[in-house]
């Protein structure tokens, strides 16, 4: 198993550059410019790619969702992890944090 790919609480993300989203009807949809992709992310997804922005850890991430959507920290962490994860394995996001 690649131990560059595992995603921890404290690994720190940061959006990619090259990437234009927008809302569209409540949702966020995203082209990256790179691959000339887009990517519907969604309402929960919208909020994660906006955690995003700035360099952040994925424990962050889970109490913004938990907060936002009033879910629980499992429920919040399992959609995080997994939706990052995803922005991950397209190259939307870069981990900083070295881990």
């Amino acid at each position: 198993m690649n131990t560059t790919n595992i995603l921890s609480l404290e690994t720190v993300l940061v959006q990619r550059e090259g990437n234009i989203a927008s809302d569209m009807d409540g949702e966020k949809v995203m082209l990256n410019v790179k691959n000339g992709k887009y990517y519907n992310l969604g309402e929960v997804g919208g909020e994660i790619w906006s955690a995003l922005a700035s360099p952040v850890t994925v424990r962050r991430i889970v109490e913004t969702i938990q907060e936002i959507f009033e879910v629980s920290a499992e429920l919040a962490e399992q959609d995080v992890v997994s939706f990052v994860q995803s922005l991950l394995d397209e190259d939307l996001v870069v981990n900083v944090s070295g881990s």
